[in-house]
């Protein structure tokens, strides 16, 4: 299974909010040789580490591709460009996010790329819509599931089901 990450807490140039946003970044990933197989829900998440910032649009997006994980991950980062995703400061306020979560179980660990996500296991915006898509998928180093994952998070990280309705 591969999986991707979308967030996006700052509306694109174009766009009206962040969930229009993101929804047009999915609808724009078969253009970089990504299909979507399946998609959570939509969640509206508040920004970790925690911070004035727009609360974030967040998904999960099970996919299907011939690219490798490294041309995988420099597709996500070119659509990333299309919607204007400026590299600053880190956990800074985006238009887009697409991360590189799990690539069949790999295990990468270079200057690039991390496989799994290294910090996927401690957030809440991750696991929820990962849980929903894919209860029983295996972090490939701590041999644990996506469920039980999210039950062992501490308390925090607030968290809604936004469904495809445009948040607030």
């Amino acid at each position: 299974m591969i999986l991707v990450g979308i967030g996006s807490n700052l509306a694109a140039p174009g766009r009206n909010s962040p969930l229009a946003t993101a929804r047009a970044a999915v609808a724009g990933l078969p253009s970089v040789g990504v299909a979507v197989v399946e998609r959570s829900r939509w969640y509206l998440s508040a920004p970790v580490p925690p911070s004035a910032q727009p609360w974030y649009v967040n998904a999960v997006a099970a996919v299907a591709t011939a690219l490798d994980p490294d041309a995988l991950l420099a597709a996500l980062q070119a659509l990333e460009a299309r919607f204007a995703r400026r590299r600053g400061l880190p956990n800074a306020a985006r238009t887009l996010d697409l991360d590189l979560l799990d690539y069949e179980g790999r295990r990468v660990d270079t200057a690039r790329l991390a496989l799994p996500h290294p910090r996927l296991h401690e957030r809440r915006f991750v696991l929820a819509p990962l849980a929903e898509i894919a209860p029983g998928w295996v972090h490939s180093t701590l041999s644990v599931s996506a469920t039980e994952l999210l039950a062992r998070l501490p308390p925090g990280q607030p968290i809604r089901v936004l469904g495809d309705v445009a948040p607030a």
